[in-house]
C-alpha cells in the first residue's frame, strides 16, 4: 500500500524517504507537492525518471477527485470531491474582481447541530486530515489556475464542520498552507468559523501559525442563543464572550463575530442593541448574514430593510457588513452544504443548476 505524501510536512517526507536519498530530494518532492501542485510522482520532472519511478512504487501524491461541479449565475463554484475512502466532502470557490475565496471544509457533516443550517442535518462522519483540508485548496486553485503567490486568495474554514473540534488537523493544515517554501499564503487570509468551543479557543490562542478566528454568535441572549445554537448549553453566551476578550489577538488582528439573521427570530432592532452591549470593548467587526433557506429549515430570510436597520444600529459603535450571499441558487452560500441533499437536488435539471 502506497502512502500519500498530501499532508505530510517538509521533515515527516524526509522521515519517509529514510536514508536512501539526499536531502534536497525531499525539498525537491515538498515543492512539487505544494507550490507546484503535481498530481502524481511523474509530474515532478526535477526527479530522474528511475527515481520517479521507484518513488511511485511507495508513494502517491494523494489529493481529492472531482464528484461534481456546479457554477452559479454570480461566478461561485461548488465542489462536490471524493476523498480515498470513497466520502465526499464540499468546497466552494467565490471569485470577486481581483481576489478569490475559497470556502474548505474541516469535517465530513458536523456535530454541533446548529438548528439552522443544512450540515447540521447530516450529523458528523468523521474529521478531515490535514492532508484533506489542504487538499481542498490545493484542488480549487489547480481547476481555476489560482496561485496564491501571485494572487490574492483567501480561505476561509467556514463549510462543512466545527473546525476546532478537528484542531489538530487544521493547525498542520494551515502550517502546510501557510508555509513559504510551499503554497506560501499569509495567515492573515487564513479564517477559521467557530460556534465556540471554548477550551478550543484558548489552544488555537496558543499556537504560533494559526487562522484568524470568527465567532458564530447568531443570538442576542443566552436563551435565544441556546434554542438556535444547542452547543450554547455547554458554553454559555456569557463563558464565550469572556474568552473573546481573553483571546490574545495579534497587533494587526480583530475578531469576526458572525450573526445569521433569521426572519422575526433574531433580527429585531432589540437584538441589535443586545448585540452591541455583547461586543462593547472588543476588537473586532460583525459579518451580518442573512439566512439561506434550505429543505427541512424552519427559518426564513429578513426583508432587506430589516437588516438594513439591524446594520445601522450595530454600524453605531463597531463595523458591521453585511455578507452579500453566493451561489445560493445552487446551495453554495453559508449554511447550505449538506452531502446528503446534494446529488439529488443539483442533479435535477426541473431545478435548473448548472454541471
Amino acid at each position: 500500500m502506497t502512502q500519500v505524501l498530501l499532508g505530510l510536512e517538509l521533515a515527516e517526507i524526509q522521515a519517509a524517504l529514510g536514508g536512501e536519498w539526499p536531502a534536497f530530494r525531499s525539498r525537491q518532492i515538498y515543492d512539487a507537492v505544494y507550490r507546484q501542485g503535481v498530481r502524481s510522482l511523474e509530474g515532478i520532472t526535477t526527479l530522474p525518471l528511475g527515481l520517479r519511478r521507484e518513488l511511485s512504487e511507495r508513494f502517491e501524491v494523494g489529493g481529492p477527485t472531482l464528484d461534481c461541479r456546479f457554477e452559479s449565475v454570480d461566478g461561485t463554484r461548488r465542489y462536490l470531491l471524493r476523498l480515498g475512502d470513497g466520502k465526499a466532502v464540499e468546497s466552494v470557490l467565490m471569485p470577486d474582481g481581483r481576489r478569490d475565496t475559497i470556502c474548505i471544509s474541516t469535517q465530513i457533516g458536523c456535530p454541533v447541530n446548529c438548528r439552522f443550517c443544512l450540515t447540521a442535518l447530516m450529523g458528523l462522519e468523521r474529521n478531515l486530515s490535514a492532508g484533506e483540508i489542504v487538499g481542498q485548496v490545493r484542488f480549487v486553485c489547480g481547476d481555476n489556475g489560482l496561485a496564491p503567490k501571485d494572487r490574492r486568495v483567501n480561505v476561509v474554514m467556514m463549510g462543512m464542520g466545527e473546525p476546532l473540534l478537528n484542531l489538530g488537523a487544521v493547525v498542520k493544515a494551515t502550517k502546510l498552507l501557510t508555509d513559504p517554501a510551499g503554497m506560501g499564503l499569509s495567515p492573515r487570509r487564513i479564517t477559521l468559523s467557530t460556534s465556540g468551543v471554548i477550551p478550543k479557543m484558548e489552544e488555537l490562542g496558543r499556537e504560533r501559525v494559526r487562522p484568524k478566528l470568527a465567532i458564530s454568535l447568531n443570538a442576542s441572549a443566552e436563551e435565544q442563543r441556546r434554542e438556535l445554537m444547542p452547543i450554547t448549553r455547554k458554553y454559555p453566551l456569557a463563558d464565550l464572550m469572556a474568552a473573546c476578550r481573553a483571546y490574545p489577538l495579534r497587533p494587526w488582528e480583530r475578531l469576526t463575530f458572525e450573526y445569521v439573521l433569521l426572519g422575526g427570530v433574531n433580527d429585531s432592532d432589540g437584538d441589535a442593541r443586545r448585540v452591541v452591549r455583547l461586543l462593547a470593548n472588543l476588537k473586532c467587526k460583525v459579518n451580518l448574514i442573512p439566512f439561506n433557506p434550505g429543505p427541512g429549515l424552519p427559518f426564513k430570510t429578513p426583508e432587506p430593510a430589516r437588516v438594513a436597520s439591524f446594520q445601522s444600529i450595530l454600524r453605531r459603535s463597531v463595523p458591521c457588513f453585511i455578507r452579500k450571499p453566493r451561489g445560493r441558487e445552487i446551495y453554495a452560500a453559508c449554511g447550505q452544504l449538506s452531502n446528503f441533499n446534494f446529488g439529488d437536488r443539483l442533479r435535477n435539471p426541473e431545478i435548473g443548476f448548472l454541471a
